[in-house]
């Protein structure tokens, strides 16, 4: 399928503008995604409808944890992504065609197969996640629009690294994103991720002034990105630009692709850094991949008490009524229920 948002240059080159690194694409080749090619100077989308993974999961592991919680949310995803993360949790799909001289694997779909499996199978919503969404952005585009139409929300799992003008087309559409926002130094970006941070943050402001639910989750890497006053300026970040009210997931990292010989993440650096984000202001910040950590549950911001108690990504008991506090009635902001 030809792809949208790139315009053709001198000598049949293609510059694509669906994410910040906007590729200059010789000719017969692809972009730093590896799905998108340069056909006679047309760029084409090399993974529409070719689903590599689809599933049935918990909104909670996406993690969204305050957009229907408790709900179920249908997966997807295909090969390919614009990051090359050295600690890559889905390297086996996200970097396939990268690691692979360009190997594709995966079904075809319609996006009506999308919407009436995610509908058959009682979801609330759909997830376009384990990859990068912004390589796989026609398909996800017009899966979204359908899905409105029936009823179901859109969430984005995602690097934040997509165009405003990205955004801007799957705005009126999409219902809440999860952002990776990896650390809160470009040194890191650039080393571990090949990008840069300041893309990432003007994303999550865009999408915050186009009313998308924003949660936000950083994987805490030890000796990487685990340093305290790094951590306190990133939860300053999430405060003053996006709110106090902005879920902060703060996940456990362990050993894997390229980055194996960093242990994983001590339990006592993910409470440190949740206790950080809570003195920061923010209301709501988990942890994650530690079940059974009081972290995982929301809390009633007047009185103190649980309002929704998880166990992993399971919902074990949701007691806001009326988006009310049922024991102090104090009223529940930041949480989408309907």
């Amino acid at each position: 399928m030809q792809a949208y948002l790139y315009e053709t240059v001198e000598n049949k080159k293609v510059k694509c503008n669906l994410c910040h690194h906007r590729c200059l694409i010789k000719n017969g080749k692809t972009g730093i995604c590896c799905v998108r090619y340069n056909q006679e100077g047309i760029l084409k989308s090399l993974v529409y409808g070719k689903l590599i993974a689809s599933h049935v999961d918990p909104v909670e592991k996406k993690p969204v944890f305050h957009l229907l919680p408790g709900s179920l949310s249908y997966s997807i995803a295909t090969a390919g992504c614009n990051f090359k993360c050295l600690f890559c949790q889905n390297s086996e799909i996200a970097q396939m065609p990268s690691d692979n001289n360009g190997l594709i694997l995966g079904d075809y779909y319609k996006p009506e197969d999308i919407v009436n499996n995610a509908l058959s199978a009682g979801c609330k919503s759909i997830s376009y996640t384990y990859t990068e969404p912004t390589v796989y952005f026609e398909f996800a585009y017009d899966v979204a629009k359908l899905a409105h139409k029936k009823g179901l929300k859109n969430i984005f799992v995602t690097n934040g690294y997509m165009t405003l003008q990205a955004l801007e087309m799957i705005a009126p559409y999409l219902d809440a994103a999860n952002v990776d926002l990896k650390a809160f130094n470009d040194n890191f970006y650039k080393k571990y991720c090949s990008a840069k941070i300041e893309h990432v943050k003007q994303t999550l402001k865009a999408m915050k002034s186009l009313d998308i639910l924003v949660e936000v989750t950083t994987l805490i890497i030890p000796g990487l990105n685990d340093d305290a006053k790094e951590l306190e300026k990133l939860a300053g970040f999430l405060l003053n630009s996006l709110g106090e009210n902005t879920p902060w997931h703060i996940s456990r990292f362990h050993p894997t692709y390229r980055l194996k010989d960093r242990p994983q993440t001590p339990v006592k650096t993910l409470v440190k850094a949740r206790e950080t984000g809570l003195k920061t202001g923010l209301k709501y910040v988990y942890t994650g991949n530690i079940p059974g950590d009081e972290g995982e549950n929301t809390f009633c911001q007047k009185c103190g008490k649980i309002l929704i108690s998880r166990w992993g990504f399971t919902v074990r008991e949701n007691l806001i009524k009326n988006s009310q506090c049922p024991y102090c009635s104090a009223g529940v902001e930041g949480i989408i229920l309907k």
